[in-house]
């Protein structure tokens, strides 16, 4: 199933641990909720400690309004690995990663997007 995407999806998060990620359901002013995708839809993420260096990129599926699962890190802060989140808020948002883009540009999905031809 194709990764799903929203404008302006961004949140934050006190999750610690390298499971289901949950997001605070109140996104800052001009920003939209993950609940604009349905639970079910994998997803491009990224989570971004507000202090330190942690930083996770990935794939995931929306388990609910409020939360994802991480299943494929794309980047990572841990040797491209999942990141052992400590305490602290982080900022959470979706996003096109480069390994998405270089992944479709491959497949020559871009150019047919560019077109405005329909993919399958």
């Amino acid at each position: 199933m194709a990764l799903r995407f929203a404008d302006r999806v961004k949140d934050t998060s006190t999750t610690t641990g390298t499971g289901v990620c949950t997001v605070s359901g109140s996104p800052p002013a001009s920003y939209q909720a993950l609940s604009v995708i349905a639970v079910g839809q994998p997803i491009s993420y990224e989570i971004v400690g507000q202090t330190g260096s942690e930083v996770e990129g990935g794939e995931g599926v929306v388990l609910s309004a409020t939360t994802f699962s991480r299943l494929r890190v794309t980047a990572s802060s841990n040797n491209n690995a999942l990141v052992n989140l400590s305490a602290g808020t982080k900022d959470v948002f979706i996003t096109i990663s480069a390994d998405y883009m270089n992944r479709t540009a491959t497949r020559g999905e871009i150019n047919a997007v560019i077109a405005g031809i329909a993919m399958p």
